[in-house]
């Protein structure tokens, strides 16, 4: 799809207008992905019987179980990316 030789400069605009929403999609289906993974590890982890609230104990849980489930990603994130760049020098 990257070949647009053949395209009207408006339409290589759109082509490129569409690819650049269905980037923007993409990174919202793995977000939200990501967001239904760790909800449902922390929930697995932390919450023993669902009650109307959570008490105090429970949601300390879920935060830092969270906390730690973002800052792994992101550490694992900036690694491969940094190996990426290695590997491109």
């Amino acid at each position: 799809m990257d070949n647009f030789e053949n395209f009207s400069a408006s339409d290589k605009a759109e082509a490129a207008e569409l690819q650049r929403m269905i980037a923007i999609e993409q990174q919202k289906a793995e977000f939200q992905a990501q967001v239904h993974t760790f909800t449902d590890v922390c929930w697995d982890k932390c919450v023993d019987s669902p009650g109307s609230k959570l008490d105090t104990r429970t949601e300390t849980c879920l935060v830092s179980c969270v906390e730690r489930f973002i800052d792994t990603t992101l550490t694992i994130t900036n690694r491969f990316t940094q190996m990426v760049q290695k590997s491109a020098h």
